[in-house]
Parts: structure tokens; C-alpha cells; sequence
């Protein structure tokens, strides 16, 4: 199942996407999906390590001993 959203972009952008998707053969909607996919993962990733950052119960090692510990 999929969902239409309109979108507005600057008219760099808008040109950069068709280029991409002129040059790979593949839909703008391909190429926006994508991005959005990798983008909400990398948030997720991001808003994992602020979390993990903000618990005052989780315990913070030193550069050196997370070296001594995997062995480098």
C-alpha cells in the first residue's frame, strides 16, 4: 500500500532529483522514498545514542579502556 504526499522543493533540488533520476533510470519517487528511508534511519539512530547519552544509569568507559577491552 502506498500514500501520495505532495511535497515542495527549492528549484535546485527539484532539478538535482530529475537529474538522478534521469541518469539512474529510476522515478523521482524512487529516489524520495529512498532518501526519507535513509533519513528516518539514521534519526533513529541518532536519537538512540541521545537517549543512551541522557540515562544517567548507563555506564560511560574511557576511549582507552573500550580499546583495551576489544583489543586494539
Amino acid at each position: 500500500m502506498s500514500t501520495t504526499i505532495s511535497v515542495r522543493l527549492k528549484t535546485d533540488i527539484a532539478n538535482n532529483l530529475a537529474e538522478v533520476a534521469s541518469e539512474t533510470e529510476r522515478s523521482k519517487s524512487f529516489h524520495i522514498q529512498k532518501a526519507i528511508e535513509s533519513y528516518l534511519k539514521e534519526f533513529a539512530d541518532v536519537q538512540i545514542a541521545l537517549d543512551r547519552l541522557r540515562n544517567k544509569d548507563d555506564q560511560l568507559i574511557s576511549s582507552e579502556e573500550l580499546r583495551a577491552e576489544i583489543g586494539i
